[in-house]
């Protein structure tokens, strides 16, 4: 049980990341800064919820060809305790978006460093062409890809292990022994692709790590008990208000003591998240 609520609610500090494939113009209500291209936009983890990174990713080019080990994988490596699963909820997206994730068939270790070799390894990925609403879960070891054109709201594990096995020519370091010994070489498994719901809530992620839901309207009492320790809450639509006190905008991100203690817009649409 989390003992101490003196500091609840909370409104999370960003952090702006600069990248080589960023926008320098960003959706409202964000702002880039002169001259930078901004490619991530984190919410600074607080130590409730330290277990957690939740980013905003903004693409105007594709992002490396990567893999994350899982937390044996990290120990064994001497990288900490923690692998990395991470969730992507797209928000927006250009026609033609796409995200790339696992292969179009099973690639063994030896193929698929032949392949990150000579570039052939994006053309071997699978490909999904996307739109505001999609949802991917990513488990650690899976190869994966953002195109160009995609806004994405990232929920991870909080830690920052990327192993980059390809990035286009671009004189970045590559990973690719490291990352070859935690890839997995497989298709994705489409059971973990869904779309948010038209009009409702949904049950987006459940564990092992974390969950996320998707709330839409008067959360209802399954959930209210799903969350009944802090979480943290992103409103997409209309404002949220944390304990009678703290309004929260989209664009933004706060820590509440609990789902009960959030009192959601008419129209309020958000994302809750918390540790498993």
């Amino acid at each position: 049980m989390f003992e101490s609520r003196i500091d609840l609610p909370m409104m999370l500090p960003t952090r702006i990341v600069e990248k080589v494939w960023g926008r320098e113009s960003l959706p409202a209500p964000f702002r880039a800064p002169e001259g930078a291209r901004v490619g991530e936009i984190w919410f600074e983890p607080p130590p409730a919820m330290s277990q957690l990174l939740v980013k905003y990713l903004f693409t105007s080019d594709k992002l490396s060809v990567q893999c994350h080990p899982d937390a044996a994988q990290a120990r064994e490596a001497g990288l900490g305790e923690t692998g990395k699963d991470e969730c992507w909820v797209v928000i927006a997206a250009e026609p033609g978006a796409s995200l790339g994730i696992g292969f179009d068939r099973h690639l063994d270790p030896k193929a698929m460093r032949e392949a990150a070799r000579d570039g052939s390894i994006e053309h071997l990925m699978q490909w999904y062409e996307v739109q505001a609403g999609d949802v991917f879960y990513i488990p650690a070891n899976t190869v994966h890809a953002i195109g160009s054109g995609c806004s994405i709201i990232e929920v991870q594990q909080n830690t920052d292990i990327t192993y980059r096995l390809y990035d286009y020519g671009r004189p970045r370091e590559l990973h690719l022994e490291a990352g070859m010994a935690v890839a997995d070489g497989s298709p994705y498994d489409t059971s973990l692709h869904q779309r948010l719901p038209d009009s409702g809530s949904a049950t987006l992620v459940d564990g092992p790590f974390f969950r996320l839901d998707w709330v839409d309207g008067v959360p209802d009492d399954g959930l209210l008990y799903t969350y009944a320790e802090p979480l943290l809450v992103l409103p997409l639509a209309g404002e949220v208000l944390v304990s009678g006190s703290e309004v929260v905008k989209p664009g933004e991100c706060a820590l509440a003591p609990d789902l009960a203690s959030v009192t959601f817009a008419p129209q309020g649409k958000a994302l809750v998240t918390a540790p498993c």
